[in-house]
């Protein structure tokens, strides 16, 4: 632990110093908790697919915001060191390379972790409340696993983004891979097709989901996105360990 707290300390000054990633947390925290709350606020019944409609599900009506706001967070937190030749002064200071992307994923996962928290408890809690009728409460089953496994889904999705990052080093070059993957290929190819739900937000999503339908369960599903993170991490740090900054 010695050697990594003085790691943790200088990742958690470098991102307080970058206004560009406190906006992406500041985006992810009330983007996505205030266009979820404006929702439930705003909803006024099920109408005629009232056995379709799934409460805990509606307070989550602004993650997609937060799932862009999370993966800006986890490319930058990376690139932003790369992009203006700081990654040379990060290494000089730590040349164990495995150290350095420990400490830097560690502060960005924690950080990425509490703000998803925030988003799910505040997200359901408050937006059950503002359903009324319609809603239900935390107490309710899958409710407060949903609230709890929003954090987790944005923490690996961070992870993934920053991971994809280290092993790309470019901003562009990142985005250009996370957007069709998270965002593109599952409403192309639609979202019932069997390969498409072992995609990372495809399978992780199924944590917000009280009673997932899919063929991926709850915490399955997550483990599946767990993979996909892991993958992008060891594939990101077997690169930086093998080439120059």
């Amino acid at each position: 632990m010695r050697p990594l707290a003085p790691v943790l300390r200088s990742e958690w000054a470098k991102i307080r110093s970058v206004r560009a990633l406190q906006a992406a947390l500041l985006a992810l925290l009330l983007g996505s908790t205030g266009i979820s709350l404006l929702a439930c606020g705003l909803y006024d019944g099920p109408g005629g697919a009232a056995e379709d409609f799934e409460p805990v599900l509606r307070s989550f009506y602004g993650l997609p915001f937060g799932q862009i706001a999370a993966v800006c967070f986890g490319v930058l937190v990376v690139t932003s060191e790369y992009s203006h030749g700081g990654v040379r002064l990060s290494l000089a200071a730590v040349p164990r390379r495995g150290l350095l992307l420990l400490g830097k994923l560690a502060v960005t996962g924690g950080l990425a972790l509490t703000a998803g928290l925030f988003t799910g408890l505040v997200s359901v809690g408050g937006g059950q409340a503002l359903l009324g009728e319609h809603g239900t409460d935390l107490a309710a089953p899958g409710a407060l696993r949903a609230a709890l496994g929003c954090g987790l889904y944005l923490m690996l999705l961070t992870l993934l983004a920053a991971g994809t990052a280290v092993l790309v080093r470019g901003p562009v070059a990142a985005l250009g891979i996370l957007v069709p993957l998270l965002f593109l290929l599952a409403p192309v190819v639609g979202t019932e097709s069997q390969v498409i739900q072992f995609l990372p937000d495809q399978a992780g999503q199924q944590i917000l989901h009280p009673q997932p339908d899919g063929t991926l369960g709850a915490w399955t599903g997550l483990a599946v996105m767990a993979g996909w993170a892991a993958l992008a991490v060891g594939a990101g740090g077997t690169a930086l360990q093998r080439r120059d900054a």
